[in-house]
């Protein structure tokens, strides 16, 4: 047992310490053991639990789950103060100092006006720091970790900034229609590779088509899945009133009692 002194409040000092002692001799096995690639999903959970905080509207909630982010962050430190690279004050200087460079407008005598003109700046400040030449290279430096719609929708994004791009959101759309004829052929040639691939094109395409229609790609996506959910709960729930098992059922079946459902919740929607 390690000796720590309890208090009725805490704050980011005592966070780093408490994860020394647990990273530390006489502290948690389970804590000491831990390496960046053991626990890295662990930091993409808890930021997905974040976000689900945020979409719910729940302060409390949110909190929490803030606070579940701040320790994997606190975490991965430590593993690296440990090995004499970097401290949690050193993250600190380096963000400070990034959000000092990137904000000329606020902290230098850069004028921006609009949205527009800070964003523009952003992009250009950031190309320097980072080093980068060529458009080409921020497409690179999109991380591949990235869910895939959302790295699709950065990628599209900084690729625009370079001019390549379609001119209209009926431009995007249209070569939604061309993917899906290519997919298409494909298929009937009984193409697997291909077939992979056209799919591929043919989500790429659709994420261009969200973009320029002012669309969060994985956003959307998630809504419409949530949709699913719902209407095949309520189907589940028709079809077991009428004593029935949805395996047991043809699918032209399942699909009047998906009509249905459907039917059910938009009434439902409108009552409320």
């Amino acid at each position: 047992m390690v000796e720590y002194q309890q208090k009725e409040h805490y704050g980011i000092g005592d966070l780093l310490e408490i994860v020394r002692l647990l990273r530390g001799e006489g502290g948690c096995p389970w804590d000491r053991e831990q390496t960046h690639q053991s626990v890295k999903s662990d930091l993409l959970e808890e930021t997905c639990e974040t976000i689900e905080a945020i979409d719910l509207g729940d302060a409390k909630l949110l909190r929490e789950e803030l606070g579940d982010v701040l320790f994997q962050v606190v975490f991965h430190c430590a593993m690296e103060e440990e090995n004499n690279s970097f401290t949690f004050d050193d993250i600190c200087d380096g963000l400070c100092k990034k959000l000092i460079v990137r904000h000329p407008h606020v902290f230098g005598d850069v004028r921006a006006d609009t949205t527009d003109d800070v964003l523009k700046n952003w992009d250009s400040i950031k190309m320097k720091t980072k080093g980068q030449e060529t458009y080409a290279e921020t497409l690179e430096s999109v991380a591949k970790s990235l869910p895939a719609l959302m790295r699709a929708q950065k990628v599209g994004k900084r690729a625009a900034r370079a001019g390549m791009d379609f001119r209209t959101a009926q431009d995007a759309i249209d070569c939604i229609n061309a993917e899906r004829a290519e997919l298409e052929n494909a298929v009937a040639n009984g193409d697997a590779v291909n077939t992979e691939e056209e799919i591929g094109d043919l989500l790429f395409s659709c994420v261009n088509a969200a973009r320029h229609l002012g669309v969060n790609a994985e956003l959307a996506l998630n809504a419409s899945t949530e949709k699913f959910i719902r209407r095949f709960s309520q189907t589940e729930r028709l079809v077991s009133e009428d004593n029935f098992a949805m395996e047991e059922l043809p699918i032209e079946k399942l699909d009047e009692y998906w009509d249905k459902a459907k039917k059910t919740i938009m009434e439902e929607k409108k009552n409320d």
